[in-house]
């Protein structure tokens, strides 16, 4: 619809009313989120691999079947997105179509509780269609947008859907943490699906009740003409008139690559902390972080495009101080402070004339002692997915044991499980190591319906220096087990355990946020106020973007626990202003009468942006050897994007929208 048009529909609600259904609408992302944070990022997956997918041949097969899963969901929705869209602008059908996805990915969710060891299947199925459910539904949400607030306000209205979206998912996975640490066995993940499911479907009432369906596009029916044929004759029109929109199209082009490199710093940036030897509390902490924090500088990214807002030099001048500071005094941090307090790597340990030092030692090497009869068998590497053999050593022998003797804390065993293997006890300097769970001595039951090659256990010892591990055939097994085989293929001594302050990196984290609100108070007007005039909502996204470069360069040279979470602030900074933002300015050039249409397409890009950047970064960490050069790499995302963005003609896209709406809906105003 024109502005004239949008703002004569607006006008027919009360301020009350409208405050009401904006409320309602960003109500929806505080229900799905909890999907995004429990069931794609935190749980769900470690679920599946170790608990769902245990009884496949192994963990990279899991991962494998995982991947298929998302790949096959994110297809399903990238070719229902703009057929369904299309129908819902021409039969008004908007809510209705978020309903049936919503739906979909609820049920889906809930039944998650029903699966438990071996059903993998089970799972990748429910998964697929949960997934189908939320991106189908977040399009249709999306497509909401410009019925739900004026065009002046959808930069602010989008913000606060992702402030609320991060708010409502972060709360639950940290309950869902909370679960998991205390309730017995696979229950805690369990009942977290569930609760994810019980969280979308009440929380999603308020948008079906307030938030009306908007008008259906009539203009678009001809005499005789059914829904299904105006629909994809509608498609196919735009599909071929892209001359007509050439900014929106440009825009989408941009967003599609900028965007891809969003994805995947969100997508890696736990996998690459751990890589660099954080620890999981520190991660799961740092993701919690990005949540909460995301939401002040959600909205504060909503109001730097707003002509209204007074405090926009203030915002502005907070967003620089933070852009700068951070990264200095972050990396400042780590090279003043000492590396028991900033999480900095330690010196590795070395070699002595009694135990070995830092690295990987096979299981038949000569630095191992051993008791009791013994065997090697070679695994090919087809078999358990490497690129090369592994030599396993092999005992059914009840006083068969290892015992090596090592210099450091921390060490894993890497063996294999399977149906004929047995119990095994664990001992360092003799003494057992004891379950925490349980209080009892602790013991490996390597039985496994299926051979699994590759699994891995990891111990510490109280403190640092010379120890001996002692892994001890009990010569006890699973009543389901045929056998007692001990099978061992190699013992690796992990590098210094990180240490770090948590709280406080935590205080200087809230010092130089408190010092960066006083600047803004005290300087943002006078030294800010003509830069702030000059932003609109393409230069807010330009600003966010060149932010992400920079953490971009930033993640390649970190190497510190203090790093990563001043690092993780900045992302929260502009993660989901970023976003927000770039929705509202999809919405402002897109004709409200084909939102659904557009919004389907909108949904497409956004799906190919989740699989060309991850693969760029496989690309760069294989062939360069380090994932530090694949997320240099990913500046080239942000760069690309700015450069196609800066092309982009919003006016004309805005105008040709509105001429879009008036042909289309005439005079037809929103009920």
């Amino acid at each position: 619809m024109t502005t004239v048009q949008a703002s004569a529909s607006f006008a027919q609600i009360d301020e009350r009313e409208y405050k009401r259904r904006i409320r309602a609408w960003t109500m929806y992302d505080w229900a799905n989120s909890a999907f995004a944070t429990t069931i794609l990022a935190a749980v769900l997956p470690v679920y599946y691999s170790q608990v769902a997918g245990a009884t496949l041949p192994s963990e990279a097969v899991a991962t494998a079947y995982w991947s298929l899963g998302l790949s096959i969901s994110l297809f399903i929705v990238a070719i229902l997105s703009p057929i369904l869209g299309t129908v819902s602008d021409v039969m008004r059908g908007k809510k209705r179509f978020l309903a049936v996805f919503a739906g979909l990915g609820i049920v889906s969710t809930a039944l998650l509780v029903l699966v438990t060891t071996g059903d993998w299947l089970l799972a990748s199925v429910l998964a697929v269609l949960g997934r189908v459910g939320f991106n189908g539904s977040i399009t249709f949400y999306d497509a909401l947008l410009p019925h739900v607030a004026k065009p002046e306000d959808q930069d602010n209205v989008s913000a606060r859907g992702y402030a609320m979206g991060y708010l409502g998912g972060g709360l639950l996975l940290a309950i869902n943490v909370a679960m998991i640490q205390f309730l017995p066995g696979t229950w805690g993940a369990r009942l977290s699906f569930l609760s994810v499911a019980i969280w979308w479907a009440v929380f999603s009432i308020p948008l079906f009740l307030r938030v009306p369906e908007p008008p259906a596009a009539t203009a678009a029916l001809a005499p005789g003409e059914s829904v299904i044929t105006a629909s994809f004759g509608r498609l196919w029109a735009t599909l071929k008139d892209i001359r007509r929109y050439r900014e929106l199209f440009k825009y989408l082009i941009a967003f599609l690559i900028y965007n891809d490199g969003i994805g995947t710093i969100i997508g890696v940036a736990a996998i690459y902390g751990a890589e660099l030897g954080f620890g999981t509390i520190e991660l799961i902490l740092a993701l919690l972080l990005v949540q909460f924090v995301g939401i002040p500088f959600s909205l504060i990214f909503g109001r730097l495009p707003s002509k209204t807002t007074k405090r926009r030099p203030a915002f502005l001048a907070f967003v620089i101080f933070n852009i700068i500071l951070l990264p200095l005094g972050g990396i400042v941090g780590a090279r003043v402070l000492p590396g028991e307090i900033t999480g900095g790597p330690l010196p590795p340990y070395q070699a002595t004339e009694t135990a070995v030092g830092e690295g990987v030692y096979l299981a038949t090497d000569a630095a191992l002692r051993t008791s009791g009869d013994w065997e090697t068998v070679t695994v090919p590497a087809s078999e358990i997915g490497g690129d090369a053999d592994v030599i396993y050593a092999v005992s059914a022998d009840p006083a068969g044991r290892y015992d090596f003797t090592f210099n450091g804390q921390k060490v894993s065993i890497i063996y294999s499980t399977g149906p004929d293997r047995g119990i095994w006890a664990v001992e360092i300097d003799g003494q057992p190591l004891i379950d925490e769970d349980t209080g009892r001595p602790l013991t490996i039951d390597a039985y496994n319906p299926t051979v699994r090659y590759g699994e891995r256990e990891t111990f510490t010892a109280s403190a640092p220096g010379e120890h001996t591990l002692s892994v001890i055939n009990t010569g006890e097994r699973n009543p389901a087990s045929s056998g007692n085989l001990m099978i061992v293929a190699q013992i690796e001594v992990l590098p210094p355990i990180r240490q770090s302050n948590l709280g406080l990196i935590i205080a200087l984290i809230f010092g130089l946020e408190l010092a960066g609100v006083l600047f803004a108070l005290a300087a943002g007007k006078a030294l800010f106020t003509r830069l702030a005039d000059t932003l609109d909502t393409k230069r807010s996204i330009i600003l966010a973007l060149i932010v992400y470069a920079v953490i971009a360069i930033w993640g390649f040279f970190l190497n510190s626990t203090i790093e990563f979470w001043f690092l993780a602030w900045l992302v929260a900074i502009v993660q989901g202003g970023s976003q927000a933002l770039s929705r509202s300015l999809y919405a402002a050039m897109s004709p409200a009468a084909k939102s659904g249409e557009f919004f389907g397409l909108f949904a497409i890009m956004e799906k190919f942006s989740s699989l060309i950047g991850p693969l760029l970064f496989a690309a760069a960490g294989l062939l360069l050897g380090s994932s530090r050069w694949a997320v240099l790499s990913l500046i080239a995302f942000f760069f690309i994007g700015i450069a196609l963005l800066t092309r982009v003609n919003v006016s004309e896209g805005r105008r040709i929208a509105q001429e879009e709406d008036a042909a289309l809906l005439g005079t037809t105003g929103e009920s």
